[in-house]
């Protein structure tokens, strides 16, 4: 303890940047409306705002954070398992939990580019800019540590799929991981997130 209290405190200021502002982001689209849309709120939050820091303060290349196709051959085969093991989990949730029933068919309006778009930033923050920053200084580490805000951001949700996050989180870091791409998890929750509503509200 003692050599702890007398360490000289030594940060990673890519690490701290992401750390703060993305939480500050979290917090901002929480408490605040920028447009009418929450959807382009989404997309200046967490994807034209992260992108400017990587290329402005940074002075890097996006694709460093994931922005590019990366393993396409890999991403479109996990991103296909990945529906398929996903749909009828979906589904079944969809139809046998009313609290999900009665969060998300209000969503209906807009699909499927509400969804895409709202995803769009939501995953680059997620799984391209936290992710990434932090495997630089944790490595494997990374994927719980990204998850970890990403659940604790669906609080105002269902509570059973809030708990399951911390999981998806962790496997949508994962395909990012093998993939060095957000491309591949995004598709994934776009097709979640859309398909949810859809059984919400009674569609399928």
């Amino acid at each position: 303890m003692k050599y702890l209290i007398g360490e000289k405190l030594n940060f990673d200021w890519k690490v701290v940047t992401v750390t703060v502002l993305s939480t500050l982001l979290l917090m901002v689209d929480y408490y605040h409306k920028i447009f009418p849309q929450k959807y382009l709120d989404r997309l200046l939050l967490y994807l034209v705002i992260p992108l400017f820091i990587i290329l402005v303060v940074f002075r890097e290349n996006p694709r460093n954070y994931g922005f590019s196709f990366g393993d396409w051959k890999l991403g479109i085969t996990y991103t296909v398992l990945g529906i398929l093991l996903m749909a009828p989990v979906i589904y079944y949730l969809g139809h046998g939990d009313a609290s999900m029933k009665k969060y998300y068919d209000r969503f209906l309006i807009g699909l499927p580019w509400t969804t895409f778009f709202d995803l769009l930033g939501w995953e680059f923050l997620f799984r391209g800019w936290i992710l990434f920053a932090y495997a630089r200084k944790f490595g494997h580490e990374a994927l719980w540590l990204q998850a970890v805000p990403f659940a604790i951001a669906h609080i105002s949700k269902p509570e059973i799929e809030t708990v399951s996050t911390i999981f998806g989180g962790f496997a949508f870091g994962w395909v990012a991981w093998r993939t060095k791409s957000f491309i591949y998890p995004l598709l994934i929750h776009w097709f979640i997130g859309t398909f949810i509503i859809l059984v919400a509200a009674g569609v399928i």
